[in-house]
């Protein structure tokens, strides 16, 4: 455990020393005329491009898990995270891991720095003069993540395509442009229901777990050099709780989106998943997905808010 913490420690400081080195010229770029919300999207992109490219691997994983049933027969052995990683390196090598990376940033370099920008402006309008509660914190997140659900789910359903292996996409503008060739713009919003019930409970949960986490460490560790490692310590309990609560919707998505000519509706999704594989199919690929969701969003925030507090505001 102690080990774990140490290498947690390293490379969280590590990530936010080369952002730190890196942080003068952005500053340039962001004169202090800037708009604090653009500030805030930058932070945002910058942080979740970094967690992003760390943890791309366990979405992958995460995601052929959870679309590898179609391919099985009834009664084959139980396929497990290990299983899949394996397979992934035999037959695509070591960046096949990374398949889908590309959709992953178009995602997330706008889809987060718009969740950080519409975080931090409701936040600054709602709530200047004293923090937010608990519920709150909720609505804030939740908030916030519907906005730039919304906006980036073309970019996630191609993102979700690009990963499960059965589609030669070749770039994400051919992807674009072959889904509404093939299957209309209409395909590109798939998901949109399982999508939000995912990610806006996901993300209230997130922040007010993290935020009631974070008020409760001492005023000496918050002002310690181990802040940063207090903060993402606090983020991945947060992470872990919000994904288990979010994992069910994160399987129907998946399932809507790879195959949307076989549902015509999310509920088609549910019911169908749960007359094959029962209540626990709601939970297949649960490990890689609290996994990466967990660390993604501890580290985003992390830096982020370190990024923040570098250009004299608070997150």
């Amino acid at each position: 455990m102690l080990w774990a913490l140490a290498e947690e420690h390293s490379t969280v400081t590590g990530v936010c020393s080369m952002l730190s080195l890196s942080l003068p010229p952005l500053s340039a770029c962001l004169s202090l005329q800037a708009h604090p919300a653009l500030k805030a999207f930058m932070c945002g992109s910058l942080s979740g491009t970094c967690s992003t490219l760390l943890f791309q691997p366990l979405d992958l994983v995460k995601t052929r898990l959870q679309t590898l049933h179609s391919n099985m027969q009834p009664g084959s052995a139980r396929v497990g995270m290990v299983t899949v990683f394996l397979s992934v390196v035999r037959t695509e090598k070591l960046i096949g891991l990374w398949k889908g990376v590309s959709p992953s940033f178009v995602r997330t370099i706008p889809g987060v720095g718009i969740y950080f920008s519409t975080y931090y402006s409701l936040k600054q309008h709602y709530f200047l003069e004293q923090g937010p509660g608990a519920m709150e914190s909720v609505l804030l997140g939740a908030g916030a993540r519907t906005v730039a659900g919304v906006c980036m789910l073309p970019v996630t359903v191609i993102k979700t395509r690009f990963e499960s292996g059965r589609y030669n996409y070749v770039s994400v503008a051919g992807a674009l442009r072959s889904v509404c060739q093939t299957e209309g713009p209409r395909a590109l919003f798939s998901g949109l229901t399982a999508t939000l019930l995912r990610d806006a409970p996901f993300s209230g949960l997130y922040v007010m777990f993290y935020s009631q986490g974070k008020n409760t460490l001492p005023q000496e560790i918050s002002t310690s050099p181990y802040a940063a490692l207090a903060n993402f310590s606090c983020g991945i309990l947060a992470g872990v709780l919000a994904s288990l609560v979010t994992q069910p919707a994160d399987v129907v998505k998946t399932h809507v989106q790879v195959s949307p000519h076989l549902y015509r509706r999310t509920a088609d999704a549910v019911r169908y998943i749960y007359n094959e594989h029962g209540f626990q199919g709601f939970f297949r690929g649960g490990v890689p997905r609290s996994l990466r969701r967990t660390m993604i969003a501890a580290m985003a925030w992390t830096v982020y808010e370190q990024l923040m507090a570098r250009m004299g505001l608070k997150s």
